[in-house]
């Protein structure tokens, strides 16, 4: 709907890649149905992954011993965070919905996009406890993780070599965006991209279009630990 902001966190090095055309169908999609689209494209940005003293300007809390999740916190409330985390967060904050577009690397998010989450959903910020999973501080947004896989859908099957790819899901939907608050959507997962033709991978693009059309209808995913185990 108009007025809806999207924050699209993309981690491919190639434009030219299906992970690249992912993030531009959606930026298409969503511009033309009137919501205003943030494009956080990680590599390009040459995103600073690592946690480190960096990410806190001016003194420390506790000079003595370093603790970077006390130190992020204490310099959230003193707005005294790096720029680019500072930057991060305000278009966190002002999202509705966050998409995360990304290849699936080991079981899991590609290391630039990890260091996203670790630098910046400080606590104060995305959590602080007892303010977690339904209380979390990023209530009210939604989430949804669209994907890239290298093995086919029959390997993520819940009888097949890798398991059911809900397995892999808890960490990042559960463990890091439900435990903000955040409800999610349903994944979106093209599987095996490099291994089928031309024709199979335009099909990919236009069901993720399609999806998008009534994705603002969509129900989010019951948070609970049945939909990744049952």
């Amino acid at each position: 709907p108009p007025g809806r902001k999207v924050l699209i966190v993309y981690a491919h090095q190639e434009p030219k890649s299906l992970n690249g055309s992912l993030k531009r169908v959606a930026v298409e999609e969503l511009s033309k149905q009137g919501c205003s689209v943030m494009v956080s494209d990680l590599y390009a940005m040459q995103f600073e992954p690592r946690a480190t003293r960096n990410d806190i300007v001016g003194c420390l809390h506790n000079s003595e011993e370093f603790n970077y999740g006390v130190e992020t916190r204490e310099a959230y409330k003193r707005g005294d965070l790096s720029d680019d985390v500072i930057e991060e967060q305000k278009k966190v904050q002002e999202a509705d919905l966050l998409i995360f577009q990304f290849p699936l690397y080991w079981f899991s998010m590609p290391a630039i996009m990890k260091g996203w989450m670790d630098r910046v959903l400080v606590q104060g910020f995305a959590h602080e406890f007892p303010n977690c999973y339904d209380s979390g501080l990023l209530k009210n947004k939604l989430a949804l993780f669209s994907f890239t896989t290298g093995g086919s859908k029959e390997m993520y099957a819940k009888g097949g070599i890798s398991g059911d790819i809900r397995y892999l899901l808890w960490p990042m939907q559960h463990g890091i965006m439900h435990f903000c608050g955040v409800k999610v959507l349903a994944p979106h997962i093209c599987f095996a991209p490099e291994y089928v033709s031309e024709k199979e991978r335009k099909k990919m693009l236009v069901a993720w279009a399609q999806r998008l059309k009534t994705l603002w209808k969509e129900e989010p995913i019951n948070c609970s630990p049945e939909w990744y185990f049952k």
